[in-house]
C-alpha cells in the first residue's frame, strides 16, 4: 500500500546543487540557487552550502560529472546533513545513483515545491490538485522510489523492490489519479456555477511571481484579511472579493504565484484554481521591483499567462516593493536629485515597456496606493463602458 509523507521534516540541513548549462551565467544560477534556498527554507529546511558545475548538457547517470559528486560526498562526510536538493529535475534512475554514491537522501526542485505546496494546501481543492500532481510526479519514478525506500526506510512500503509489487504499486497509483481527476471536475463544476453566479461584475485578477506582495495588495484594495507573509507559496486558494471604488463595483482575486522551472503537473493539476486568470477581464500584474531578478521573473509570469491562453487580456502592471528598491540602489551620500533623476528614468522605461499601464507603490509602506486605486478604477470603469455600456451611468 503506498503511502504519501512529506519530502522534508522541521529543521533538516540541505546541501544545494546546480548546473550552468549553456546560454546561463554563473551569476543566474547563483541567483536560482539562491531561489532555492528560499523554497528549502519555505519548506522547513536550511541551506548550508552550495555547489555549482559549468557543463554543456547534465549527466544522463548522475546529472553532474563524477568529480563535483565526489567533492560533495567529502564535504557531507562527517557532517550532519539530511537533504541534497538540485534545482533542476533528476529523473528516477539519476535519484538512484547520486543517492547511492552519496548515501543521503536527495530530491530536485519539482519533489520541494510539491512538498511546499502539500504542505500549505488548506482547502478540500487545493489538496486534491496537490495529491493528484504527487501521484503524477511519482509514478514515473516508482521504481527508483522502491530502490530509495530500501535504503532510507519508511515511505512506499518497507519491503523489497520485487516487480509484482512495483507493478501493483503502478497500477494502485493510475487508479488514484483516475480518482483525483475526477473529483477535480466535480469542484470545476461547482467553482464553474459560484462564477457563473457573480453576475455581470467586471473581474480583476491579481498574477505574478511568488512572494512579490499580491496578497498585500488585495488585502489593501479589498480591506480584507487574506494570508500574507515573506515566504514562498503563501497563497494556493483563489481569493475572491467584491471591491468597490467609488460606487463602482468589481470583482478581485489572488491567485497562486508563479515561479521559475515551476513543475509541470503542478501547472495542470491548479488549471482550475487558474480559471480566475482566464476569465478575468483585467489582470493585475505585481512586480517585485526590488528583486535583482525582476526582468526575468515578468518572463516566467509572461509564459505562464501564454500557456493558460490570458496574456492578450488588458494588463496592469504595478511595480511593488519601491520602499526596498530605494534601500537597495540609493546610498545615504547620494543626492536628492539624483535619485529623483533615476527614479524618473526608471518610470520612463517602464512606461514605455507597459504603453503607460503601469504604476510604481509599496503595499507595505502604504506608498501611492491612493493612485493605485484611482489607476484601477479608471481601467474597469472603461471596461464596463465597453463592457456593458447600459450600465455605467448606474456606477456614477
Amino acid at each position: 500500500m503506498i503511502e504519501k509523507q512529506q519530502t522534508i521534516k522541521s529543521e533538516e540541513k540541505a546541501v544545494l546543487v546546480g548546473l550552468v548549462q549553456k546560454d546561463q551565467t554563473n551569476e543566474q544560477v547563483e541567483e536560482y540557487l539562491d531561489e532555492l534556498a528560499f523554497l528549502a527554507e519555505t519548506a522547513g529546511a536550511t541551506a548550508v552550502k552550495k555547489f555549482t558545475q559549468k557543463l554543456p548538457h547534465p549527466d544522463s547517470r548522475t546529472f553532474i560529472g563524477k568529480g563535483k559528486l565526489e567533492q560533495i560526498k567529502q564535504y557531507i562526510q562527517g557532517k550532519e546533513i539530511d537533504l541534497i536538493i538540485f534545482d533542476d529535475e533528476l529523473t528516477g534512475s539519476q535519484i538512484i545513483n547520486i543517492e547511492k554514491e552519496l548515501g543521503t537522501k536527495t530530491i530536485d526542485r519539482s519533489d520541494l515545491i510539491l512538498d511546499i505546496f502539500a504542505r500549505r494546501a488548506r482547502t478540500a481543492p487545493a489538496k486534491v490538485q496537490v495529491e493528484l500532481a504527487q501521484y503524477q510526479y511519482l509514478l514515473p519514478r516508482l521504481k527508483g522510489m522502491w530502490k530509495h525506500l530500501e535504503r532510507q526506510g519508511g515511505g512506499i512500503g518497507t519491503r523489497g523492490p520485487g516487480e509484482t509489487e512495483i507493478e501493483t504499486d503502478r497500477r494502485i497509483v493510475k487508479d488514484k489519479i483516475s480518482l483525483l481527476r475526477k473529483r477535480l471536475s466535480e469542484f470545476d463544476k461547482q467553482a464553474f456555477t459560484q462564477r457563473k453566479e457573480r453576475g455581470e461584475f467586471i473581474r480583476v485578477s491579481l498574477v505574478g511571481y511568488t512572494n512579490v506582495g499580491k496578497s498585500t495588495i488585495m488585502n489593501l484594495l479589498s480591506k480584507s484579511e487574506v494570508f500574507a507573509e515573506n515566504k514562498l507559496f503563501a497563497t494556493l486558494d483563489t481569493t475572491t472579493r467584491k471591491v468597490v471604488f467609488e460606487n463602482t463595483p468589481f470583482l478581485l482575486s489572488d491567485t497562486v504565484g508563479f515561479i521559475r522551472k515551476l513543475p509541470h503537473h503542478l501547472v495542470e493539476s491548479f488549471k482550475s484554481t487558474l480559471d480566475e486568470v482566464r476569465e478575468a477581464d483585467i489582470l493585475l500584474h505585481v512586480v517585485d521591483i526590488s528583486h535583482a531578478q525582476h526582468e526575468e521573473h515578468i518572463g516566467v509570469v509572461n509564459k505562464t499567462l501564454q500557456e493558460l491562453k490570458a496574456f492578450e487580456k488588458p494588463i496592469l502592471t504595478i511595480f511593488n516593493k519601491m520602499d526596498l528598491y530605494e534601500e537597495k540602489n540609493f546610498d545615504s551620500w547620494l543626492e536628492a536629485d539624483v535619485k529623483q533623476e533615476i527614479l524618473r528614468e526608471l518610470r520612463e522605461k517602464w512606461e514605455h515597456i507597459t504603453d503607460n499601464n503601469c504604476i510604481f507603490v509599496s503595499a507595505l509602506e502604504r506608498i501611492n496606493i491612493d493612485n493605485l486605486r484611482d489607476f484601477i478604477l479608471t481601467r474597469v470603469r472603461d471596461m464596463y463602458k465597453i463592457r456593458y455600456p447600459y450600465k455605467t451611468a448606474h456606477f456614477y
